[in-house]
């Protein structure tokens, strides 16, 4: 038995001392980082890979933003690819293969598949790949025959405007401009189709100047793998949907098991960029990267999620893991991932302060319009289910879906209770309150981390670390930093 004497801090029990600065405004600080070593992000913030958190719509929306989403595993290969794959489609400069159909195809087909991949046209082209036609969903509007061929009710060739696929941004731009369209379809010389450009990414260009986007102007995504079972499998088609990073995701990855599933990754796909979690000490740290990670996630049993540290008793206080590993990893020039632990805005600043790159966000999200899941009301109030990896329903989901894909529906429920009894939920489920758009939540964390950096007198993350100096405070010292002596009105 060892005995650490050294005290394990939280962000509640630290508190930022104000430097001098010359920092005129907020506005002037700088929150671009790296996710990995060889990705950058406009704002330090991923959004979690748990099931209430991220999905597509998630993922879309914080690409968007400058962050990035992580879509979580608890889903078929298919599915998730699938999710993978709308992300990488929802725009794009140049969409390398566009959705496309045939000419003999017919209008039923064509709904089926634009409802699947939530898509509002296809490309219209023949068996050698050269482009005939564009039929959209107003052209499908007011025919309600499924059997009508997509040549009856296409737009043909002839009257398509292309361009060539070197065309420019602003060329683009112009083209949309003067001909009133949406799609402009990418031909090469030999008429086949190379890609298409919608408006839409032109756009959001401009809406969306910080979006995390890839060579190809498509918005970067990752995506979650466990260290059993599938993973390799499944890590494949995730690459091959276009994911940009993989997470090795497993409540504690310091493990034979972890490590060497981090270790087959790598020589598999020695070109994905590889984030290992979770962790919370500083030899974990070292292993990981050893084993050929490109970013730590770091934190066990922080979330408010997460009852890992009552149920177990195992885990270490995230500011000072974050510290810890941070230390380590800074050695090797590998970011970390603060993972959990994060209950103010303020909570923010001290992550990065204490050497993480890039927060991890999971309550903060969830309850979001972009988070998976329907709006629940109770006593009139707006909420949404919230819950852990690890909790006894997200576990039992699980079980449910992988005894159904082996055995077949029927005799699911009489193997279910067997599975299901050595369970030891180390997660919760619980009721969020609504949120509306996860883009306010995320203008509230940045403004309120560009303040706090400016108090470091900091303007980019990397000036936070050399600058930040930490004070340990009392629980009268916490109580004074939150409002006190008020009736609140709300």
């Amino acid at each position: 038995m060892k005995f650490i004497k050294e005290e394990g801090l939280a962000y509640d029990d630290v508190l930022l001392v104000p430097q001098k600065s010359s920092i005129r405004s907020r506005a002037d600080v700088d929150l671009r980082t790296k996710l990995t070593k060889n990705i950058s992000l406009s704002i330090p913030f991923i959004s979690s890979n748990v099931d209430t958190v991220t999905g597509a719509t998630m993922a879309i929306i914080m690409a968007k933003l400058g962050g990035m989403g992580i879509i979580h595993r608890f889903m078929s290969i298919e599915r998730q690819a699938a999710k993978i794959a709308r992300v990488k489609r929802s725009e794009g400069f140049i969409l390398g293969s566009p959705f496309v159909i045939g000419p003999n195809q017919t209008r039923g087909e064509a709904r089926i598949i634009m409802k699947e991949y939530q898509i509002t046209s296809l490309i219209v082209t023949d068996e050698e790949k050269k482009i005939v036609g564009l039929v959209t969903e107003r052209d499908m509007w007011f025919e309600d025959d499924d059997t009508l061929k997509i040549s009856e009710i296409m737009t043909p060739r002839e009257k398509l405007i292309t361009a060539s696929p070197s065309v420019t941004i602003d060329a683009a731009r112009k083209i949309f401009k003067k001909n009133k369209i949406e799609k402009l379809p990418l031909i090469g010389k030999d008429g086949t189709l190379k890609g298409l450009i919608t408006s839409r990414t032109v756009l959001n260009k401009d809406r969306f100047p910080n979006a995390t986007q890839d060579e190809h102007g498509r918005l970067r995504v990752g995506a979650a793998v466990g260290v059993v079972g599938d993973y390799m499998e499944r890590a494949a088609e995730l690459i091959n949907a276009g994911a940009d990073v993989l997470v090795v995701d497993i409540a504690h990855v310091y493990s034979d098991h972890g490590l060497t599933a981090i270790k087959k990754l790598r020589k598999k796909f020695p070109k994905i960029d590889l984030i290992g979690g979770n962790i919370a000490t500083p030899d974990a740290a070292r292993a990981l990267i050893l084993a050929g990670c490109d970013a730590l996630k770091v934190g066990i049993g922080p979330g408010g999620i997460c009852i890992t540290r009552m149920v177990a008793g195992a885990g270490v206080p995230q500011l000072t893991a974050v510290m810890q590993c941070s230390k380590v990893a800074h050695k090797y020039k590998i970011p970390v991932i603060a993972d959990g632990g994060t209950n103010y805005p303020g909570d923010m600043t001290k992550a990065l302060a204490a050497g993480a790159s890039t927060v991890m966000l999971t309550g903060w999200l969830a309850g979001t319009d972009e988070s998976p899941g329907s709006i629940i009301l109770r006593n009139n109030k707006k909420f949404k289910v919230h819950r852990g990896a690890a909790s006894f329903s997200a576990v039992a989901a699980r079980k449910t879906q992988g005894l159904t894909m082996q055995l077949g529906k029927e005799i699911v429920e009489q193997e279910l209770d067997k599975e299901l009894e050595g369970v030891v939920a180390e997660g919760v489920e619980t009721f969020v309150p609504y949120k509306g758009a996860a883009k306010d939540v995320i203008t509230q964390l940045t403004g309120a981390l560009r303040s706090g950096m400016s108090y470091s007198n900091a303007k980019k993350v990397p000036q936070l670390w050399e600058n930040a100096t930490f004070m340990k405070i009392s629980q009268s010292a916490f109580r004074e930093s939150k409002a006190h002596n008020v009736e609140h009105i709300s």
